[in-house]
Formats: C-alpha cells, sequence, structure tokens
C-alpha cells in the first residue's frame, strides 16, 4: 500500500471537495465549512490510512455526508447556484447571444438543481469532476449500474425540461 502524505494526498482535493459540497448544498460559505470539516475528519483518521485503498474516495465519502447532513440541517432551503459565478456567458457575441446564453445556463443551473440529489451528484462527480464511473459508485455507496442509471435519467430529465422550455409559447 501507497504511503499517504496529507500534505500530497489530501490536501489537493480540497478544490473537488469544495465543489462537491458547493453542488450538494448550493451555498459557498457551508460549502467552505464542510471542507474544513472534512479535512479535520481525514486527518482524524490518519492512524486508519494505510487500510483505505483510496484516499480520494474515502475523502470525498465524507464531504457528501457531511453536506448531506448539512443540507438536512438547513431544511432544503437552497439558493440558486448562480451565485457561484460559474461559466459566464461567451464575451465574443453580440450583447443578444450572451444574453440568450446567460438565460440558457441559468435554465440549465435550475433544472440540474431541481434533480434528485443522488442524480445532481452522479452527474457533478462525471460530467463536472471526471471521474469514472467505479469511483463513483464507491464514493456514493452504490452500484456502477445504478450510477450510470442516475446520469442518464438526470440526463434525460434536463434534456427534456430544457426542450419543454424552448418549445413553451410555440
Amino acid at each position: 500500500m501507497k504511503e499517504i502524505s496529507f500534505r500530497n494526498d489530501v490536501l489537493p482535493l480540497k478544490n473537488e471537495l469544495y465543489r462537491l459540497a458547493l453542488r450538494i448544498t448550493l451555498n459557498r460559505e457551508e460549502a467552505e465549512d464542510i471542507v474544513q470539516e472534512t479535512l479535520i475528519k481525514v486527518w482524524n483518521k490518519r492512524n486508519d490510512w494505510e487500510n483505505i485503498e483510496s484516499i480520494e474516495a474515502y475523502s470525498l465519502t465524507i464531504c457528501r455526508n457531511i453536506a448531506l447532513d448539512a443540507l438536512k440541517k438547513m431544511g432544503n432551503q437552497q439558493e440558486s447556484i448562480d451565485a457561484a459565478g460559474i461559466d459566464s456567458p461567451d464575451k465574443s457575441s453580440t450583447p443578444y447571444e450572451q444574453m440568450m446564453q446567460k438565460d440558457r445556463i441559468t435554465l440549465v443551473r435550475q433544472i440540474i438543481n431541481s434533480l434528485p440529489e443522488k442524480q445532481r451528484s452522479c452527474m457533478q462527480l462525471r460530467d463536472i469532476e471526471g471521474k469514472p464511473y467505479k469511483e463513483i459508485a464507491a464514493i456514493l455507496g452504490i452500484t456502477e449500474e445504478q450510477v450510470k442509471v442516475n446520469i442518464f435519467r438526470a440526463r434525460q430529465a434536463i434534456k427534456q425540461k430544457y426542450q419543454e422550455f424552448e418549445q413553451y409559447g410555440l
């Protein structure tokens, strides 16, 4: 088993942990607190690191669990991910195209935010973080098939709701 270093193996995960916590809680400050709590919990388990197959999966699992607990405490009072300022529109297009692109990004974010938590988490880990199905399954504690099903259903729901919106009024 590989020797695990907190500085070299765990600390570089802080951005991934933050994105996962932000995707679940939709709150920047809460996500930062969750990352800090995750790092503390991982550090406190340093004596068990040699028994852990993947410190990354272990850390992401702890982060997910803490984020879900925080979400329950917040009573699901979520704000939009738009506050995160991710994916700003392309500046090389006309103002009208920029506005349309911004509206589409906002719509997709709203649709993603309305998905069930497990589908959102699967999409976050696969489409944004680029994790393989096997690792997502380990992080979420489900089978690879369930991961694929959740991602498929999430993508289908987003596609359907987006098309309904685009067709609205025609």
